[in-house]
């Protein structure tokens, strides 16, 4: 009976065997596929920065050839020099780079320390009081845009820096990012914080902001970045031309050279490399922050 029981079990485990490495094998193909999707969409998704830098090294000729030259037979690097003399870009740049520091750093003190209250913090109507801020999130801009541009102007704002950074000084979005992530911290550790006759100043300073680091590096990142590329915002309250940022000054820039593609092109450059540059150094933390921020620990 043994002498029966044998083969039929080494059948059983030979397919069973097979059975795995088809399946090891199903896996890997499909993992080779997903990975070869990915670096298509990828370059799809670069394809157009990539022209763009090419376009700024060639001569307006050059740019909108058919067929499309993606490699440029004449490297022109003077773009990078004339763009500076025949614009403002200084002052543009000066101006969004104040605008987007100023911004980030008012939203994320102001952020932080409202999720931490809503976070960490017991009061009467604390969650009517959070779905009420959080719902200002729905509204759109549009609807309260003139009253805005009204109450600036009461306040003699409208026309300075000051008028932007004092409407997005805070952020219903920046709100919710960092109570999310502050409720993954235990609260055991500000509860013990209490205990020892610390102040809610005190727990916020010294134990959740140095625990919150990927999440305050993210909300800082999008921050910078929507203020660096906001356009509707300063189009309506800086009418001053010292006081453009980069968006509009690039809007005059076409307006004024409407002919000088490759110079366009090169300003357009000039005003993405900021933004490539702090996401490329601070990625890291970026996904991070967005990761945990919906987790609950």
């Amino acid at each position: 009976m043994d002498t029966a029981v044998r083969p039929a079990q080494a059948e059983t485990a030979l397919l069973l065997n097979h059975r795995a490495t088809r399946r090891r094998r199903l896996s890997r193909t499909g993992r080779i596929i997903g990975y070869a999707l990915l670096v298509v969409a990828a370059l799809a998704l670069l394809l157009p920065f990539y022209w763009m830098v090419v376009s700024s090294l060639k001569t307006n000729n050059e740019v909108y050839t058919t067929p499309i030259q993606w490699v440029p037979k004449t490297v022109v690097w003077e773009n990078y020099l004339d763009i500076w003399r025949k614009s403002h870009m200084v002052t543009w740049l000066k101006n969004t780079l104040i605008l987007s520091v100023a911004v980030s750093a008012l939203q994320v003190f102001t952020g932080s320390f409202a999720a931490y209250g809503f976070a960490k913090v017991r009061f009467p109507g604390r969650d009517l009081l959070f779905l009420a801020y959080i719902g200002t999130i729905a509204v759109p801009w549009q609807s309260y845009m003139i009253p805005q541009f009204i109450l600036m102007s009461k306040l003699h704002l409208s026309n300075t820096l000051w008028s932007i950074i004092a409407l997005q000084a805070f952020s219903a979005f920046g709100v919710f990012l960092m109570k999310q992530y502050y409720e993954t911290i235990p609260n055991d550790l500000s509860e013990a914080a209490r205990m020892d006759g610390m102040s809610e100043y005190g727990i916020w300073r010294r134990i959740m902001l140095p625990l919150s680091m990927p999440a305050l590096a993210s909300l800082t990142l999008l921050t910078f970045v929507n203020t660096w590329n906001d356009y509707l915002g300063p189009l309506l309250y800086l009418r001053d031309p010292s006081l453009w940022t980069i968006q509009i000054g690039l809007r005059s820039f076409i307006n004024e050279y409407n002919a000088e593609y490759a110079l366009i092109m090169t300003g357009s450059v000039l005003s993405v490399l900021p933004i490539a540059l702090i996401f490329l150094v601070g990625q890291r933390y970026f996904i991070e922050g967005i990761a945990t921020t919906g987790l609950k620990g």
